[in-house]
């Protein structure tokens, strides 16, 4: 089938509940190999075929079929293929194999004001991107009003649209691309677009057209958004499909990956960041292995806030060493120092050591917020005049709140309240 008859097959062919298909949809980009600096050079080139070129397949093999009336999240890391495949879509790419078939009005809100010419006014630039989305003059003048006031550009709808701040320029681009319901409504991240209380509206359009039955296609990095809005999503990696079913399902398991990822990434050796020495002391007394482990003794990096946390601390003294002092810091990535409990404040009095032994230290509710954090580990004698092994900083780990019955967000600590109301 060609591409044409690809991006315009009858609706006749797409059963009664499904408004778009994609069968087996691939996009290839030729990527130069080399960097060429300027068009004349590319042009030069290109002429004697001194241009070699690199595929890259953004998208491969993509079968999905979307009801009407579905709100339907795409998710997956950066470079996934997530915009290339709305771009699919929205007819503005067109796909290198496969068949796509739409039903039904688009409004795509890829990048806000992409038809805006910089030297026209607000008041023309309305016209002139309501034409390109398939407006008539007559429907954008009858809702011209609505679509500034939404805008909240009522001062300046008069003035080129180069003198606008970027947030004009989006609140403009939005207000104009959703002033009517449209049948298809495709979002690409662009809710945080303007001030907050513009954020707010433009959230609450959508969730109004999703209400009256637009099918809509989200793309976003929030994931409780996608979990709130959708009732399915697809998880693509590297152009292709890897989990499609409910929005809960999916991201559950992208998450699951991230993590995983994320907590090899901080068992890896730490990188150093400075010139600064991360470890020093006299190394009678040497710390051999640090690991971290969860309730279960497993070991791990990632915690929720209020879950079960050990350092296990592996010693070998290498000559007999009266009254050692074993401690730790917590710190923030930022550097803020957290917490620094030692056995010495605890009351903990260790014998004389000689030889290879454990000291455990086991936070019972983590109560650290969201963030990246990391353990420095130490041992000193009893007056601290003396450093006989000290780690700084070595050992990350990841807090989430991931479905956490803890629900604050900001600061370091939860503190665990609780609130009352008395009349």
């Amino acid at each position: 089938m060609s591409l044409h008859t690809a991006f315009n097959t009858p609706e006749k062919e797409i059963t009664d509940q499904s408004v778009i298909q994609l069968k087996g949809v691939s996009v290839r980009y030729h990527v130069p190999q080399e960097r060429i600096p300027s068009f004349k050079e590319y042009a030069i080139r290109w002429i004697k075929g001194q241009i070699n070129f690199q595929d890259f397949w953004a998208l491969r093999d993509i079968d999905l079929e979307i009801g009407r009336g579905e709100v339907f999240g795409i998710i997956g890391p950066n470079g996934a293929g997530k915009s290339t495949l709305l771009k699919v879509v929205s007819r503005v790419l067109r796909p290198t194999a496969g068949n796509l078939r739409v039903r039904g009005r688009i409004s795509p809100l890829l990048e806000l004001g992409a038809g805006f010419d910089p030297e026209l006014t607000g008041r023309e630039n309305v016209y002139l991107n309501g034409a390109i989305l398939g407006y008539s003059k007559q429907e954008i003048a009858e809702r011209f009003d609505q679509i500034v006031e939404f805008a909240g550009l009522n001062e300046f709808i008069n003035a080129p649209v180069r003198t606008y701040s970027t947030g004009m320029y989006a609140r403009l681009g939005f207000s104009v691309a959703t002033f009517k319901r449209p049948e298809i409504l495709i979002v690409d991240e662009i809710l945080g677009v303007g001030d907050a209380e513009f954020q707010t509206k433009s959230f609450e359009r959508i969730q109004q057209f999703q209400g009256e039955g637009t099918t809509i296609l989200l793309v976003s990095h929030s994931l409780d958004r996608v979990k709130e809005m959708c009732t399915r999503a697809v998880w693509l990696d590297h152009g292709k499909i890897v989990s499609l079913g409910s929005a809960d399902n999916v991201v559950e398991l992208y998450l699951q990956r991230t993590n995983q990822l994320e907590s090899e990434r901080l068992r890896s050796a730490p990188e150093e960041t400075s010139e600064a020495p991360r470890r020093w002391g006299s190394q009678r007394i040497e710390i051999c292995q640090v690991k971290i482990t969860g309730e279960e003794g497993r070991e791990q990096n990632i915690f929720q806030t209020g879950e079960s946390l050990t350092l296990h601390m592996d010693y070998h003294a290498h000559e007999m060493v009266n009254f050692p002092n074993f401690g730790i810091a917590i710190h923030r990535q930022d550097g803020t120092l957290v917490t620094g409990p030692n056995t010495a404040l605890a009351s903990l009095e260790l014998p004389s050591l000689v030889g290879k032994g454990k000291i455990t230290y086991t936070i019972p509710n983590l109560p650290l917020l969201e963030g990246l954090y990391q353990f420095s580990v130490a041992i000193v004698n009893q007056g601290d005049t003396e450093t006989f092994d000290y780690h700084d900083r070595l050992y990350p780990f990841r807090v989430i709140n991931h479905n956490s019955a803890v629900k604050e967000r900001y600061g370091l600590v939860t503190l665990n309240g609780e609130w009352r109301h008395n009349v």
